[in-house]
């Protein structure tokens, strides 16, 4: 079996060459298509899963692969399986806004274990993988150490969206002291290296968020859905330092939905 710390060296590399690949296609002049989900799709989409798969299957001939460009590959050890965004913020990108990344998680034995946020615009590599601590471009990072909410700072991938859903992000914004919109995979990274105290997705797809939680948990935070389990499953997610996971939870429990 490999060990956690060749599974994580794997996934760091393939983030790393499928984020170069998207720098090729970055502020350019790209063809959009939609996705039957109503979702844009660029070549830059397409070549970094392809490249980030290719990786993933030379060290890993045997293992299970599920990107949201490609769909699933079942390999024959049915214990590993790599989830691959290859652009997530495709919007962010397809703007020239810089706040894209390229995410790649691994699940062993169904617990998501391996976990890495690549953002090539901002040459930010964030990584964990269970206890082995979480890191950023090799240095240590934890989350921030935020008590009260009226000190905190919430962001949210979409803020029109949630205050469609119910009353939580407005009943949690109405105690912060800043909310931004900073948000996919972006907003998570803020989170777990401190510089922000929660991050809200009203709506959530595997692929979006499969590196959060052990970033999350190894940074010192959680990420949960918004009952308060802790997964890469769920329909929504948060991210939470440590100190108002419990504070943000009954609120996020306690939504009245519109």
């Amino acid at each position: 079996m490999p060990s956690l710390q060749d599974l994580l060296g794997v996934a760091i590399d393939a983030a790393y060459r499928g984020g170069k690949r998207t720098l090729a296609y970055f502020n350019s002049d790209l063809t959009i298509e939609t996705k039957p989900d109503r979702t844009p799709v660029t070549l830059a989409d397409k070549e970094s899963e392809q490249i980030i798969r290719q990786r993933i299957a030379h060290s890993f001939p045997d293992h299970c692969i599920l990107g949201e460009e490609q769909g699933e590959h079942a390999g024959a050890d049915t214990r590993y399986r790599w989830i691959i965004d290859p652009l997530d913020g495709t919007k962010s990108f397809i703007h020239g806004v810089p706040l894209y990344g390229t995410l790649v998680g691994l699940e062993i034995d169904g617990v998501a274990s391996v976990g890495v946020v690549h953002l090539p615009a901002l040459g930010e590599i964030l990584y964990a993988a269970k206890g082995l601590g979480c890191r950023c471009n090799g240095r240590p990072v934890q989350v921030s150490n935020t008590e009260r909410m009226e000190g905190a700072t919430i962001s949210c991938t979409s803020p029109l969206s949630a205050i469609k859903r119910s009353d939580a992000l407005e009943r949690l914004a109405s105690r912060a002291k800043l909310v931004r919109g900073w948000g996919d995979c972006y907003g998570y990274y803020l989170v777990a290296t401190g510089k922000i105290d929660i991050m809200l997705d009203p709506a959530m797809n595997l692929w979006d968020c499969a590196p959060m939680l052990p970033i999350l948990e190894e940074s010192g935070g959680h990420f949960t859905d918004w009952t308060g389990h802790a997964t890469i499953h769920g329909k929504d997610a948060v991210a939470t330092n440590a100190a108002l996971h419990d504070q943000v939870i009954e609120v996020l429990r306690t939504e009245h939905r519109k």
